[in-house]
Order: structure tokens, then C-alpha cells, then sequence
């Protein structure tokens, strides 16, 4: 009976007990509930499990499918581990919304139905915003209002994608799609706001670095990645998702760069890592969705263990920028070792998980003979290893002595880390067990000498370059404009404007429109009132003597 009950649903249903537990039952739910959903992922045989007839439409709440399977595993796998790292985290709410997020991208990830996953994915967008909201600061607040009226913006039009789509069609099967008709383009759209693609790629980087330190390690795993998940489903090979996918690759390469928030660096080069799955669903070939695939899984992890030594230090020090940061690998060791595992796993250093996952796409770009895909797949690895493999480490670990002396966080802290680290290497020693649950059969060799030599000169002359352009690296208390100006800053001033302009306009029409109104009242009043000539009192005579002329005009009006 447990393989056709939904496994998402279970952490689902858990966020509602959870503000209710006592902290130690708390724990120890936290922890049982991402293993068992865990274990019924697994349990789910392939094709449609459970269907439920509404209106007159079949909605499939539980299919399985080894891509379905895959991205269930890694999300429930991130909530387990980020669990233990959240264990310290005092604000229930955000314990109770991570569950409710994580658990609706587990729906998501196994639904055979747009209905069901238009669903679950706007109540991704409402955990989401309570885990920025969460950390109770008037910036995390503001944030979490912009990332709530963009994600629910998005939602609308994946709603009306949805429903143009299935007028069409008459169908609501959550298929492979291609962008021809007004419907699906909007759910692209739709889907593509949620990856972080242009033009409103900002509310990422405005949102996550707000939340708490553990928030943003939840934040990290969901929303983008069941992005990557729905586009491989809807829109695998769609030709435009290259381009979506190499704009934002150097898009989140250029602005890691220009930042000082720690944080911020490390939710552009989100931005930067989706890029590169994007442009592998657009390619499309069987390579490209495995690399798509096996990078989002490999990322989920790599990144979370990068936030999770960012999410360290701010818990020790309470400090985010890198001008503020420095030399903390002397009092925290274990940190430093596990932010340095993280940054060359996201560099695509061989033997860490992201040399056997980001190497498919690239392969597979030149598979199909698309070079200049390949170079600029191939410079923007260069560029990642520039913000995110050497600098985050760099400027927060070593570079000046910031005098900070923190240790290293609470056991449960370290543990988490220690588990994502192990991963990241475990997978690039011995990738098998993750080709063996890619969506098709890999052949695929990541270790060859040519490929291997590639990316250590690669990364070797970009870790050169940071070193003797280090004058210019260094950061200092700017602040970086993106898209996200336009309505923060420029849209209230342009309001504004237009209510000073047209203001005045409508006081004064609604000034004639309300006198003129009294006017007719007063008049209406003087002739209908209790004084008026309509209110005397008339003689029975008088009367009929109207009513027979009436009836006489209307006679004659009628025969003539």
C-alpha cells in the first residue's frame, strides 16, 4: 500500500507536526522522515502508481521514472543531511517550511501530471519564502516579499501556459513538449524563472544570501534543480535553452567575480552551475541529458557543502563579508578542508564529483559538432574555478588575518559537512552507482589522459591567473546593480512619479464627478423632496383628469 502513497507527501505532512514536537522529537523526525520517504522512492515501480480522477481530467500524483527516481533521491538525501546541519537552528518555522519545500520538490520530481506538478510547485514557492522569511531580519523580510512576487509571478504564467497548452491538446500529460504554441511557451517561461534564467535572475542572489545560515543551505537544492528536473521532462533538445543556458553560465561567472558577500558569490555561480545544465537539456542528445542530470545531482551536493562552510562561518562569526574575513583556517581546520573539497568539486577537479558530471555536457557539445558551445562550456570552467574555486576559499579561509579566531561549529555541523565532502569525492573516485541511475545507459569514460591533462591545465592557468591579477580581485564595500533594480529602486520611483503626475488629475475629476453627482441629488431633492411640487397632495379630480389625458394621447399614438 506504501508504494502508491506519494513520498513527498510524507515530509509534507510531517511540516505540520514539526512546530509542535518537543526538540527532541523533534530531531529524530527531521532525521527519520527524509530516510523513510527515502526508502519508499525506491519502492515506486516504474509507470503511472497512483491516479486520481478530477473533473474530467486523470491526474497522475505518482509516477515512476529513473529520472523522477533520480532527482527524488538527491532531494531526499539533501533534506536528511540538512537536517543534521540544521539540528542547532532555534526558529521551528523554518525546520517546519524546509520540510514543506523539500517535500513538495519530491512531488514534483514524481508527478505524470501538469496539474499535480503546477501544485506542488507553488507550494515549493510558499516554503521557499518562509524559510527566507524565517531569519527575522528587515532585509530578509524585504527579500522574501521580492522572491515571493517573482516565484508567484511565475506561477501565473505557468498557470495560464497550462491552461492554453490543455485547450489545445486536451491533454494535461506531463510529456515532452516543444516551444510552438502560446501554451507551451509560457510554461517555459514559467519553468525558466524558477532556473534562474534572464531576464529575472536576480531574485536568487536578493534572497538566498537573507536567509539564515541553514536556510540558505536548503534554499540552495530545491527550487532550481526541480527547475532542471521539468525542463529535461518538457523541453529536452529545445534549441534555445543553449543560449538560456551560456548566458547565464558567464552571467553568474561575472557577477561571483565583482561581489564581497561570501554568500553572494555562492548563489551567483548557482545561477553559473544551472547555466550548464540548461544548455545540456538543449542540446539534447542522450550524453547531454545524462550530464544535465548527473550535474544537477552532483551539484545539489557540492553546493550545499560550500553554503554549509559559508553557513559555519556566520554561525561562528556572524560576519559575511570577505573584506571582514580572513585566516580562519587557523582556528577553523575541518571548515576549511570541507569549503575546499566543495570549490574543487564545483570546479570540475578531477576526482570530485563535478569532473565526472559537468564533462558529459561538454563531450556531448562536441559530440554534435557545436564548437563554439564547446569553448565557451570550456572558458566558463575556467571562470568558475575564478570565483568559486579559489576565491570564496581564498578571501574567507586564508588571504589577510582577519584576527577572527571561531572554531570549527557544533558536532552535528561538522558531520554534515563531512558526509557531503566524502561525497563529493566517494562520486568522483567511483561515479558507477550514479551512471547506473542516469535516465539512459551511460557509456561513458570521464577518466582518459586527454581529458584529465585538459582540465589540469585548464584549471592551472586560471589558478594563475587569479594569483597575479590578485590586486584586482580584492574586494571592497561596492554594491553590484543587476536586474532586480529595476523593480526595487526604478519601479517605486516611476509609481511615484505617475501618482504625482496624474494625481492632481484625478482629484480634480473626481472633485467634478462627485459635485456633479450632488448636484443632480440637490436637484432631484428640490422638486421629489418632502417640500417639492411632486410631494403636494392633488385633488381625486385633478387626477383623473391627467390619467383620461394620458389615455387619450396614448389612443391616439396607438391608432395612428
Amino acid at each position: 500500500m506504501m508504494t502508491t502513497f506519494p513520498p513527498g507527501l510524507i515530509l509534507v505532512l510531517g511540516a505540520f507536526a514539526v512546530p509542535f514536537l518537543n526538540p527532541g522529537v523533534r530531531k529524530a523526525l527531521l532525521l527519520a522522515l527524509p530516510l523513510a520517504v527515502l526508502v519508499l522512492i525506491w519502492g515506486v515501480p516504474d509507470g503511472p502508481v497512483l491516479t486520481v480522477r478530477y473533473l474530467d481530467y486523470e491526474l497522475v500524483m505518482l509516477q515512476g521514472t529513473r529520472l523522477g527516481r533520480l532527482f527524488a533521491t538527491i532531494f531526499a538525501i539533501m533534506t536528511f543531511v540538512d537536517s543534521l546541519f540544521a539540528f542547532n537552528q532555534r526558529r521551528v518555522f523554518e525546520l517546519a517550511a524546509a520540510q514543506l519545500y523539500a517535500g513538495s520538490a519530491i512531488c514534483v520530481a514524481m508527478a505524470g501530471d501538469l496539474i499535480t506538478v503546477f501544485v506542488f510547485w507553488e507550494l515549493m514557492a510558499v516554503g521557499s519564502t518562509v524559510v527566507v522569511w524565517s531569519a527575522r531580519t528587515t532585509t530578509a523580510y524585504r527579500a522574501s516579499l521580492r522572491y515571493m512576487m517573482v516565484h508567484f509571478f511565475g506561477g501565473v504564467v505557468l498557470m495560464v501556459g497550462i491552461v492554453a497548452h490543455v485547450a489545445d491538446t486536451g491533454s494535461i500529460a506531463f510529456v515532452a513538449m516543444q516551444p510552438e504554441t502560446l501554451g507551451t511557451w509560457l510554461i517555459l517561461i514559467g519553468f525558466l524563472i524558477n532556473a534562474g534564467a534572464p531576464p529575472l535572475s536576480a531574485w536568487l542572489p536578493d534572497a538566498y544570501p537573507e536567509a539564515s545560515w541553514s536556510g540558505a543551505v536548503f534554499l540552495s537544492a530545491f527550487t532550481t534543480k526541480t527547475a532542471v528536473y521539468v525542463l529535461i521532462v518538457g523541453f529536452p533538445g529545445a534549441e534555445i535553452l543553449i543560449w538560456v543556458g551560456v548566458y547565464m553560465i558567464f552571467y553568474g561567472i561575472i557577477y561571483a567575480l565583482l561581489e564581497n558577500d561570501m554568500r553572494r558569490i555562492l548563489a551567483y555561480s548557482i545561477i553559473n552551475q544551472v547555466g550548464f545544465m540548461v544548455c545540456g537539456i538543449g542540446i539534447g542528445t542522450e550524453l547531454a541529458i545524462n550530464g544535465a542530470a548527473s550535474h544537477a545531482f552532483a551539484h545539489i551536493i557540492y553546493k550545499a557543502l560550500l553554503l554549509m562552510s559559508a553557513g559555519s562561518v556566520l554561525y561562528s562569526t556572524g560576519k559575511r563579508k570577505c573584506t571582514d574575513l580572513g585566516g580562519l583556517f587557523q582556528s577553523m581546520p575541518l571548515t576549511t578542508v570541507c569549503g575546499i573539497i566543495g570549490a574543487l568539486a564545483i570546479s570540475s577537479f578531477p576526482m570530485t564529483s563535478g569532473f565526472i558530471s559537468k564533462s558529459m555536457i561538454s563531450s556531448a557539445a562536441a559530440d554534435q559538432h557545436m564548437a563554439f558551445v564547446w569553448f565557451m562550456l570550456t572558458a566558463a570552467s575556467a571562470g568558475v574555478f575564478l570565483h568559486a574555486g579559489i576565491k570564496f576559499p581564498w578571501f574567507v579561509f586564508f588571504q589577510k588575518d582577519s584576527g577572527l579566531r571561531p572554531p570549527d561549529p557544533p558536532w552535528n555541523m561538522r558531520a554534515a559537512m563531512v558526509i557531503f565532502a566524502g561525497l563529493c569525492i566517494g562520486l568522483g573516485v567511483w561515479p558507477e552507482p550514479l551512471y547506473a541511475i542516469l535516465p539512459f545507459p551511460v557509456d561513458y569514460v570521464p577518466y582518459t589522459a586527454g581529458h584529465v591533462i585538459q582540465m589540469l591545465q585548464l584549471l592551472l592557468f586560471a589558478g594563475l591567473a587569479f594569483f597575479l591579477l590578485l590586486p584586482f580581485m580584492k574586494r571592497t564595500l561596492t554594491l553590484s546593480l543587476d536586474f532586480d533594480w529595476l523593480y526595487r529602486r526604478l519601479l517605486p520611483l516611476v509609481v511615484q512619479l505617475f501618482l504625482a503626475t496624474f494625481g492632481p488629475v484625478d482629484r480634480a475629476v473626481r472633485t467634478i464627478f462627485v459635485g456633479s453627482v450632488k448636484n443632480v441629488i440637490a436637484r432631484v431633492f428640490r422638486y421629489a423632496g418632502p417640500n417639492g411640487p411632486w410631494a403636494r397632495t392633488a385633488q381625486a379630480g385633478s387626477m383623473v383628469y391627467w390619467a383620461v389625458s394620458l389615455l387619450v394621447v396614448y389612443l391616439v399614438l396607438y391608432m395612428a
